[in-house]
Parts: C-alpha cells; sequence; structure tokens
C-alpha cells in the first residue's frame, strides 16, 4: 500500500497515537485535551450569556479565523500531486555527466521524489479553472543534494523580457482597482505598449490560452538555465515537460464557457480522480542545449524569455520520466503551504543571465517568507528530505533547529573553533564565465519582437487560427481606438493575413455592438468573454421576483 508522508494508508486511516484512556479517534484540542462537549460553549444557563473560560471554544473558533494565509499574488488558484521523477542517464544518446553534475541525473532508473503544483497565473483562488490564462506548472525535486525547484508555466514563452516590467504585467492582467472587474482594454493597454508581448498574446488568445486540464498540457521552465559538468564547463539549458500517455488537449472559448456552467473545479476533479483510480499521469523531460555565448548567428537573443528555441535547429532531447502517482490527504498543508523558487537550484544547475530569471529569483522566494512566514522551509511539504544544517535561528512559528548531529549547540556562527557548522567540499570546479561590459539599462540588441508571433501564427490549425481571431477582435473590438490600430500594426507586422483579419473581426463585432446598442462584447469581464455585459442583463431578466421572509 501506499502511504502518505504522514504514515496514513492511502489517506483514509490516521496512525495518531491513542489519547491516554480514550479511543485513538478521540477528539483533543491542540493541547491535548480530550473535547468532552463539542456542540455547546459554556454559557450561564442554557441561553446564555457566555463566559470567557471557554478554553476549547476560544481556541476553535481563534484557528478558525486564521486558516486563511495571504494569497499567492499570482498563481493562487491551483491543484498539485506528489510523484516521482526517473532518471534516463543520458541526455539524448549522450551521457548526460558530459553537460552536468546535478546527481539526480547520472544513472539510468535513479528515482527522485517530486511534488507538482498546477495553477492559473492571474486569477484568485476559487476562481474558475477554465479562465484564459496561463497555467503555472511547478515541480519540487527532493533530491540527495537538497531540493530543486523547477519553476514555470504550460506556455513556453512569456510577456515581457525584462524582470522591471512584471509587477506592470500583473496589474494590467488582474482586476481594475475601481470596479474590481478584469478589463481586456486594460490587458490590451498594455499589450499595445510592450511590442514583445505580441508572442505572448498569439498563444494566450489561442485554444493555448485555456488548457482543457491540468494532465493534458505542456510545461516548460521557460527562463534559460545553465548546466555546469565536474569540469566547470557550462551550457545553456531550455526545460520541457511533454504529456507521455495522456496527449494535449486545449478548449476554444465557447467550449469553456459551458464548461464551466456545468464544473468551475474541472481540471482539479479531472486531475484528483485520475490519480485516484491509478491513472497515473506521465510527462517526459526533455532539455534544449545551446553554448554558452551570445549566438550572433541567431536573429533574436537566446536569453529573451519571449522566444522560442526553434526544434529544428535545437532538438528536444529526453533526460527523464515524471510520474504522478498519489493525492494530498491535505489541500492546505502539501497545496496551499507548497512553496517554489526560480533559485532553489543544486549543485550541476545553475543561474543564465536572463533577466527576467534575476527578478524572479529574488521575488519567488521573497513572497513566501512574505506569505507563509520566515521558517517556510520547516514546513513538511517544502522541507528537504535530507539532514539539514543552518546557522539560522528564531523567526515566527519556528519548531525546530537546524542542529547536525554532533554540533556544538552553542556555536551559531561560521567559522569557528569550536565544534560550529564546516563549508561542505566543492563537488567539481567553478564556473567562471567573464564579463567586459559597462553598467547599463539598456533593451536587448536583437528584440524581433514580431518574427516569431507570426510563425506560431502560421503554424496553429485552422480552427485554432479562428479562434484566437474571435477572441482578440471580440476583446479589442471594446477597446480605445489608438490600442486597436496598435495591436492591428503588431499583428500585421508578425504575419499580414493575420492584421487583416485582426481588423476585419474588430470592424465586424463594433458593428454588431451598434446593432444591439450596448456593448455586450464589454471590455470589462473575464478574459475573452464575448458575453460578460449580456449576463449582467440576463440576471436581470430571467431572475424569478420573491417575497421578504
Amino acid at each position: 500500500m501506499n502511504k502518505n508522508n504522514n504514515g496514513n494508508h492511502n489517506g483514509k486511516k490516521s496512525n495518531g497515537k491513542a489519547v491516554t484512556g480514550a479511543p485513538s479517534n478521540t477528539l483533543t484540542t491542540r493541547q491535548g485535551h480530550p473535547v468532552y462537549d463539542n456542540q455547546n460553549i459554556r454559557t450561564v444557563g442554557n441561553r446564555g450569556p457566555a463566559t470567557m473560560e471557554n478554553y476549547p471554544f476560544i481556541e476553535k473558533i481563534s484557528h478558525f479565523d486564521r486558516e486563511r494565509i495571504p494569497e499567492r499574488v499570482v498563481h493562487a488558484r491551483g491543484a498539485g500531486a506528489h510523484g516521482v521523477f526517473e532518471a534516463y542517464g543520458k541526455v539524448g544518446d549522450q551521457p548526460i555527466a558530459k553537460y552536468t553534475r546535478a546527481k539526480l541525473f547520472q544513472e539510468k532508473g535513479k528515482q527522485t521524489p517530486v511534488f507538482v503544483r498546477f495553477s492559473t497565473v492571474g486569477h484568485p483562488s476559487g476562481s474558475p479553472e477554465t479562465l484564459r490564462d496561463p497555467r503555472g506548472f511547478a515541480v519540487k525535486f527532493y533530491t540527495e543534494d537538497g531540493n530543486w525547484d523547477l519553476v514555470g508555466n504550460n506556455l513556453k514563452i512569456f510577456f515581457i523580457r525584462d524582470a522591471m516590467k512584471f509587477p506592470d504585467l500583473i496589474h494590467s492582467q488582474k482586476p481594475d482597482p475601481v470596479t474590481n472587474i478584469q478589463s481586456g482594454e486594460r490587458i490590451f493597454d498594455f499589450i499595445a505598449n510592450t511590442p514583445e508581448s505580441t508572442h505572448m498574446a498569439t498563444f494566450l488568445f489561442s485554444p493555448w490560452g485555456i488548457p482543457a486540464n491540468y494532465r493534458q498540457m505542456q510545461g516548460s521552465g521557460v527562463n534559460t538555465y545553465k548546466w555546469v559538468n565536474k569540469d566547470g564547463e557550462a551550457v545553456l539549458v531550455k526545460y520541457h515537460w511533454e504529456p507521455m500517455k495522456q496527449g494535449i488537449r486545449n478548449l476554444t472559448q465557447k467550449e469553456a464557457e459551458e464548461i464551466q456552467g456545468k464544473n468551475f473545479n474541472h481540471a482539479t476533479q479531472d486531475l484528483y480522480e485520475a490519480i485516484e483510480k491509478g491513472d497515473y499521469p506521465e510527462w517526459e523531460l526533455c532539455v534544449q542545449i545551446l553554448s554558452d555565448d551570445d549566438h550572433p548567428e541567431l536573429d533574436f537573443d537566446p536569453l529573451d524569455d519571449t522566444k522560442l528555441w526553434p526544434k529544428e535547429q535545437f532538438p528536444w532531447l529526453p533526460v527523464g520520466k515524471m510520474t504522478l502517482n498519489r493525492n494530498p490527504v491535505d489541500y492546505f498543508n502539501e497545496v496551499e503551504l507548497s512553496a517554489f523558487g526560480t533559485g532553489v537550484l543544486v549543485d550541476g544547475l545553475d543561474f543564465s543571465d536572463d533577466k527576467m530569471l534575476q527578478g524572479r529569483t529574488f521575488s519567488y522566494s521573497d513572497t513566501q517568507r512574505y506569505r507563509i512566514g520566515a521558517n517556510y522551509l520547516q514546513l513538511p511539504i517544502n522541507a528537504p528530505k535530507i539532514p539539514v544544517a543552518t546557522n539560522q535561528r528564531g523567526g515566527q512559528m519556528a519548531y525546530r533547529t537546524d542542529f547536525a548531529e554532533g554540533q556544538n549547540i552553542h556555536i551559531n556562527y561560521e567559522p569557528s573553533f569550536l565544534g560550529g557548522l564546516k563549508e561542505a567540499p566543492k563537488a567539481g570546479k567553478d564556473y567562471t564565465p567573464r564579463y567586459d561590459a559597462n553598467l547599463v539599462r539598456q533593451k536587448i540588441d536583437r528584440t524581433n519582437d514580431f518574427k516569431q508571433a507570426g510563425e506560431t501564427y502560421r503554424n496553429f490549425e485552422e480552427w485554432e487560427r479562428e479562434d484566437l481571431i474571435s477572441n482578440l477582435s471580440n476583446t479589442l473590438a471594446a477597446c480605445d481606438k489608438r490600442i486597436q490600430d496598435k495591436m492591428v500594426e503588431h499583428f500585421t507586422l508578425a504575419d499580414k493575413d493575420y492584421g487583416r483579419r485582426v481588423a476585419e473581426g474588430i470592424k465586424q463585432a463594433m458593428e454588431k455592438m451598434m446593432q444591439m446598442k450596448e456593448k455586450t462584447a464589454g471590455t470589462d469581464g473575464p478574459l475573452g468573454n464575448t458575453s460578460s455585459k449580456e449576463g449582467v442583463e440576463q440576471a436581470k431578466k430571467v431572475s424569478h421576483p420573491a417575497k421578504p421572509y
């Protein structure tokens, strides 16, 4: 039988020790006191008033008041599962040690436990999983060298290439700060003024912006990383998760709206039920490899997150397989409290100079310290599965001290002659790239904002292009004309047919709006939705009057 982290069999029974003199299933307070009456607070007479010494009630209700923690600013709505990663021992047909000394990859068949959290990016916790949005795909590897977090999305590119713009991007995607309603006009106001976003908008407004569920979607590290071997030699890498047996499936806007009317938790339910019945989803981890230099022969910068590395030039090389085979037994403790960071790397993995990666590396872990607390890495879901020894002490909710066996517990600093912690021996040579440039605030040289957007448009099947044009046109139709004109200009620079069809679609949508004498395709409402205003009016018309009671 599979066991969960607490030793429970299949999440059905508890192995908690029995309270002395009471059955093992006795309800207690957090102090371990048996609860004799969980139905009534203590009162003066059966009608009250209540007294202050109601300890079981006070503990219960005060904890209830604190059951929620600050919501993630992004990736708030999510689902997760446990599993295992199995290494192939090779990258393509070559020994992986040629490129990286990371231990989890070296041996064929070597297994590393993982936890994966899927999510939507911009929408709040509890929002429908049918909404148009990138999906998060974050994997925590519990390796023998500590944790490695591979944090990414289902789409392989991003809106921006510089972390300075990340708060602006997310503010544009979030609800209007006055109306608290998501606004297509605000979103396209940002995109129209950020030409590099054209490629991502092409993906997001196509069916790829609404995956059918979490199991049947790709994943990507998005950022560029480095691998380092034992000799201190490095290469650039991109990571890709490819569904194996379950395939890839996406939804049109119309299909998503129909599903939302029946089940707005459909993706979470799909993942849970598939694992519960033993239909374990699998992904193959592939990498693309490039030498660590500027690559002037390319018409784009390989560190630019708005660009794909063409598979024809840089093939996907398989390095291992991930299987998700166990559901959480407590959503909050395992999924909500799980915390990921792009800076969480093990030996043999390293950072590239990717500007987005540099900014995310601070932001991701910093937001977890705010959201969960300074000791969030002591939580079971986040803690590595190997011994931890640090000189970090104190902080809110610290519940253990990171002592090493035999350590002098009086010494919480390094270096020391008195039995404190020691530095680890190096596993290989350091990679030491050399830099020779002025410190500046400048864009990269090869922006090439529109070429790949056009290639992606042409690579879509016709049904995908039709849905893309419809979603763009209906959202842009109610936007400021300056936004419309700039977006049509950008789409035309990507592909003339693309720009022409969006321009025609906007015109047709505006004519339809005029005929209906109101903005049924208004800018306010879920991204891509064509009938937000219609829903408001429909609720007034079809609702039923009721008498007060």
